[in-house]
């Protein structure tokens, strides 16, 4: 395995900076990729092991999208601000910025699988394939699930939970405690949690502005501004191929995934027997394997 070359750099939109990452070379024969994290607002930490794809030849694109990480943060900005369409535009600003329009892949984990789906639909110029992994083509299904997993809890845990959620009082340490029951069960199943993990969700408790804004406390209880998103009745429009990817134990089960199954002609889904939320993280050889040849059967 041969070194790989990293370098890193803010690109500017719409007068902000957008931090990024380039783990390989972007002139190098393959076609490179682009990791859209999760949150919103949860930064590329969680989803650093992707950068393996850059073992074997191809360039791995990393970065912050606006709010979080090591971008501009703005935490003044309120929730007209922050949209969908927000992060398409910042999307196509890096893409041109770093000079990849002719030819690159997507690939994008839980509300960056959505964000990719939303960039799919738009049959942007260049894009290769798409991997939507661990992610929901709507929010009301997403919602429904989780309340579904949230209720094999433990009674204490659940009345703690509904508590705090009736009085309001969803940064209290006893609610985050019980909150994190759900996460070790779908979230991600290596406990304790990585160092990647752990930073992406203090990162979040430094910078919450987009992850309340658009999502709301915590992974099920959903109040944000997403709370009504869907794309179901619109991924028939995505003609690039497509790799679904989740766990078992996932947040994202499958009656969540299964539109985008259903819907985008020819989409591979692979289920990850012993993942939840982070197949990237709790099958990390196996998740590599199976992305890096989809993108390689792709380019």
């Amino acid at each position: 395995m041969l070194p790989v070359g990293i370098r890193e750099g803010f690109a500017p939109f719409r007068g902000y900076q957008t931090w990024y990452r380039v783990s390989g070379d972007l002139a190098a024969q393959k076609t490179p990729v682009v990791i859209l994290h999760g949150g919103p607002g949860a930064a590329h930490n969680y989803v650093d092991a992707y950068k393996l794809l850059a073992s074997h030849g191809r360039a791995v694109i990393h970065y912050d999208q606006l709010g979080c990480g090591k971008s501009t943060l703005l935490p003044e900005k309120g929730e007209d601000f922050w949209t969908p369409s927000l992060f398409i535009d910042e999307l196509n600003s890096l893409i041109d910025f770093l000079g990849i329009r002719s030819r690159y892949h997507v690939l994008g984990q839980s509300w960056g699988g959505m964000l990719a789906a939303e960039f799919g639909i738009t049959r942007p110029k260049g894009l290769q394939s798409l991997v939507i992994a661990n992610s929901p083509a709507s929010m009301e299904l997403w919602v429904r699930e989780a309340n579904r997993l949230r209720s094999e809890l433990t009674e204490e845990v659940r009345d703690t939970l509904d508590r705090h959620e009736r009085e309001g009082t969803t940064t209290d340490p006893e609610y985050l405690a019980a909150t994190m029951k759900f996460y070790e069960r779908h979230v991600c199943r290596v406990v304790p949690f990585p160092p990647e993990v752990l930073e992406t969700f203090e990162q979040i408790a430094r910078n919450p502005t987009v992850y309340n804004t658009m999502n709301g406390p915590n992974e099920f209880y959903v109040i944000g501004t997403l709370k009504n998103w869907s794309v179901v009745d619109k991924v028939h429009a995505i003609t690039v191929p497509t790799l679904l990817i989740s766990g078992r134990y996932d947040e994202a089960t499958p009656a969540v995934v299964k539109p985008f199954a259903d819907n985008i002609k020819g989409a591979r889904w692979v289920i990850f027997e012993n993942s939840s939320h982070m197949p990237h993280v709790e099958e990390q050889d196996k998740c590599m394997s199976t992305v890096g040849e989809f993108l390689d059967n792709n380019d």
